[in-house]
């Protein structure tokens, strides 16, 4: 059975399952994260896979869009599920979170994706400030 990570589904609401690829990006002791506003919410980089995407493609393609980073090497780790509103969306999301480790190889712009900042943070106080208990566990898994 698949860790869960949050609240429980609310039997009244109906869940589109959305599945998403997000990265550990460790380079010398520090995390490469995303933080989106508004909020703001520290969480690691990625997002959704969209219909016919291969997940390594979308990984790519997300990290590139919330921090500007290429990157290389993923390592699948695990996948989690949580269960969550997406205001953005408007949509109640069962989202199944696919979690990879991967090398940051090199800036090569901004942030492209609208509210998003990227930062780097050293390995605990990544794990501290993650907003999601899902992204905290798998740093505090592999990382520290």
């Amino acid at each position: 059975m698949m860790k869960r990570f949050g609240s429980p589904p609310q039997q009244e609401k109906r869940y589109t399952l959305r599945p998403g690829a997000y990265a550990i990006l460790p380079r010398n002791g520090r995390l490469l994260l995303t933080e989106q506003a508004p909020g703001p919410e520290l969480q690691l980089p990625g997002g959704g896979i969209d219909q016919g995407e291969h997940p390594l493609a979308a990984l790519h393609r997300e990290v590139m869009e919330e921090t500007g980073w290429k990157i290389g090497r993923a390592v699948r780790l695990g996948a989690f599920r949580r269960f969550t509103f997406m205001p953005e969306y408007d949509l109640w999301a069962e989202k199944l979170c696919i979690i990879y480790c991967a090398r940051p190889v090199r800036k090569l712009s901004a942030p492209t994706e609208p509210g998003h900042r990227a930062l780097w943070l050293g390995l605990k106080a990544a794990a501290l400030r993650l907003d999601n208990p899902g992204d905290a566990h798998f740093v505090e898994k592999f990382c520290l």
